[in-house]
């Protein structure tokens, strides 16, 4: 079962433009009690570790809770909805404090009042 925060990986498939694509982990941000609810679909930002220091991304350092090998950038300009059979594995989560942040940047985003 997913958890808010998960970092999971999953094929995002071939980039169109400046979109991320291929294989990538990703934070899942979709809110828990959907989750609950083991939804067919759910909300995906993938991580980069090319870090630009963009304000639209969230840096989130390496440890062994969150099971990245390198310090990423949560590309939270690049949010979508993927079928949970696309997620390979999961390799940790970001914890409480990383998720708020990218959930604020993703409301930043959205025009989503705070």
């Amino acid at each position: 079962m997913l958890t808010s925060g998960d970092v999971v990986d999953l094929d995002l498939g071939a980039p169109e433009g400046r979109e991320a694509g291929f294989r990538h982990p990703a934070v899942v941000v979709t809110a828990q009690r959907v989750l609950d609810a083991n939804p067919s679909v759910v909300q995906v930002v993938p991580l980069t570790t090319a870090i630009r220091g963009f304000a639209s991304e969230v840096e989130v350092e390496a440890d062994p809770g969150n099971g990245l090998d390198d310090a990423s950038a949560a590309q939270c300009q690049h949010i979508r909805a993927v079928a949970s059979t696309r997620i390979e594995s999961k390799r940790g989560n970001v914890g409480g404090t990383a998720l708020t942040q990218i959930r604020e940047v993703l409301g930043l985003i959205l025009d989503i009042p705070g």
